[in-house]
């Protein structure tokens, strides 16, 4: 059976894009090539289709009580027009989603979730949901287009009236026009870059991306796909949830520790939060690169000596640092920078070693 389709699916396909089934939708997996795509975004810009993603509207007078017991961070924190990073856990500490929640004002908030989580995240809000609090799903209604790196707010200056260098990073604007078309914009990515978030309803984003790619023509602006999607966020160290994340991991072993808030009361998983991060964890995630040939990839064995010891949850050849790269769970003595093991590939031990992450990190230029 045939995935979802984006508003942009036919664009794409005139577009020449190789597409694939990525959890239930028929998403572009490159254009040009990921590695052209890759260098573009970090050297002037690209554009990508991330109207997969889900969104839903959460409201009423309870709202931020209700989110505050929802996830590991703190919500009663946030200012209106900000964005937070946040996991969502279950009772037992591992993860539901890793999400994004833009707070309007304190009774009204969007969450934007991992498109393969549209279903299962919806039912536990819903399931957790007091009455007083309106969740909708406004995903098949909403489209998301993400235009990414340093060309970023020239190109975008020239479709809309918003000052887009007072929009901070991590916070948005709502009610602005793009192309003429009503839109939110926040400064968020998934890249590493400097970017914007564009969502307007399904039925503009067509016009939306048409009119950027055009204003992007002098700026070296090229469309992005999930390939290059993946290794800008590698390069950054940001969870892909299924990969570096899951319902078998918690946050505290995830390296989004302080993500966990145990001070602002009651939240769901927050007893074995707290218990790990006093107690510790039996694994850990970490940055390593490679110091022998070869490529680590997801679910690749992580060994000391013979004996398994952990797993590649993500890696690849960093286009920009042209050396191999993964993000692994690997016992806690092992999280000390320059730690050795060996990353088991094809079945043949290959020398790794711990380095900080984000492996990639921008300049930034006044912002």
């Amino acid at each position: 059976m045939e995935g979802k389709k984006t508003p942009l699916y036919e664009t794409h396909v005139k577009l020449g894009a190789r597409v694939i089934d990525f959890g239930g939708w028929m998403m572009p997996v490159q254009y040009s090539g990921v590695i052209e795509e890759h260098e573009r975004v970090r050297s002037s810009a690209g554009l990508f289709d991330v109207s997969h993603m889900g969104e839903f509207l959460v409201s009423g007078p309870k709202a931020t009580e209700f989110l505050n017991r929802l996830v590991t961070s703190d919500v009663s924190k946030m200012t209106p027009s900000q964005c937070l990073y946040t996991p969502m856990c279950y009772d037992n500490g591992t993860i539901v989603d890793d999400l994004i929640i833009y707070r309007h004002n304190p009774g009204n908030y969007m969450l934007v979730v991992n498109a393969s989580n549209i279903g299962k995240d919806f039912d536990w809000a819903k399931k957790h949901a007091p009455s007083r609090v309106k969740i909708s799903d406004v995903s098949d209604s909403t489209a998301e287009i993400a235009l990414q790196g340093p060309n970023a707010e020239k190109i975008l200056t020239k479709l809309t009236d918003c000052k887009l260098s007072d929009i901070a990073y991590m916070h948005f604007k709502d009610d602005v026009k793009v192309a003429g078309v009503k839109a939110l914009v926040s400064r968020t990515g998934y890249t590493g870059e400097d970017g914007f978030e564009v969502y307007t309803g399904s039925r503009d984003a067509v016009k939306v991306w048409d009119a950027l790619m055009k204003a992007g023509k002098d700026f070296g602006l090229q469309p992005a796909g999930l390939g290059a999607r993946d290794t800008l966020r590698l390069e950054a160290a940001l969870m892909l949830y299924g990969n570096d994340i899951d319902d078998t991991t918690t946050p505290i072993e995830a390296k989004i520790g302080w993500t966990v808030k145990l001070d602002k009361g009651d939240f769901i998983g927050r007893a074995v939060l707290e218990k790990q991060k006093t107690e510790g964890v039996k694994k850990k995630l970490v940055g390593f690169e490679l110091v022998e040939p070869g490529i680590p990839r997801h679910g690749y064995d992580i060994s000391e000596g013979v004996a398994k010891m952990g797993y590649v949850t993500s890696g690849t050849f960093s286009p920009t640092l042209k050396k191999s790269i993964g993000l692994g769970y690997v016992k806690p003595e092992y999280v000390k920078e320059g730690s050795q093991f060996n990353v088991i590939i094809r079945g043949k031990p290959v020398k790794a070693r711990v380095v900080p992450t984000p492996f990639y990190k921008r300049k930034k230029e006044g912002v």
